[in-house]
């Protein structure tokens, strides 16, 4: 009768070098760990460095900017500034253009003659241009002050008289004018003195003329005086002129 030989002898396994004669079951095989998850390769980890940089990046942006919004207001104000200053200056142009204008047109208007010494017959000849001697737009002509503008004017003269010797004579002092429409003359003012010097050797005497006119484009003035010998012809002393108002 045959027999099982495994039954007859029993079964060998060798764990970890050394035999074990157990003759149990062989334990389970070791269950290997599981493996570590892997990890997902879209979602990248955070760079810190790169969120600064961000940040400075935004925050650097944002003062640009606050600057260029600066400088673009300013711009307006310093635009907006010139403006008003270029306005101001056209409007004070224009006032002082006016002003200029108007001042030169009455300078121009008027007239002052000095005494002249060197005097050959009535009217009296006058000085017009040196010393304190001017004509702006009034003409002197033929010992005369021609009017070129019909207005109102206003026409003065001085006479001084002075003398070594007294005497009874009658010293007259005459603003008269002329028109080539007009035949003849015209007195416009006059004085006439006697009993100046009382007796007296050296005396002097004042004679000043002056009033308002109504005068007519080509109007001619003259001064005459009783005697020329007793004129002083000192530019101070003795003066004729007149001014348009």
């Amino acid at each position: 009768m045959q027999q099982n030989l495994n039954y007859m002898y029993p079964q060998i396994f060798w764990v970890d070098g050394s035999a074990n004669t157990s003759t149990s079951c062989p334990p389970a095989p070791p269950v290997a760990p599981f493996p570590p998850p892997v990890p997902d390769r879209r979602r990248k980890p955070k760079d810190k460095n790169r969120e600064r940089r961000s940040t400075g990046f935004l925050v650097i942006s944002l003062l640009i900017l606050l600057a260029l919004t600066g400088v673009g207001l300013s711009m307006f104000q310093i635009f907006h500034l010139e403006k008003q200053l270029a306005e101001l200056r056209e409007v004070r142009s224009g006032w002082l253009g006016q002003k200029e204008q108007s001042m030169k047109k009455e300078a121009r208007k008027a007239a002052h003659l000095t005494g002249n010494p060197a005097q050959r017959d009535l009217p009296l000849e006058w000085e017009p241009i040196s010393g304190h001697a001017f004509t702006n737009g009034i003409q002197y002509r033929d010992q005369g002050l021609i009017i070129n503008e019909t207005g109102l004017y206003f026409v003065y003269s001085n006479v001084l008289f002075r003398g070594s010797v007294c005497s009874s004579q009658v010293l007259s002092h005459v603003v008269y004018k002329k028109n080539p429409s007009s035949p003849g003359s015209y007195v416009l003012m006059e004085d006439k003195t006697i009993n100046y010097c009382m007796g007296e050797k050296t005396w002097a005497r004042k004679s000043y003329l002056g009033a308002l006119f109504q005068l007519r484009k080509m109007d001619s003035l003259y001064v005459n005086v009783s005697k020329i010998a007793l004129v002083n012809f000192e530019e101070s002393k003795t003066f004729f002129g007149l001014f348009k108002l």
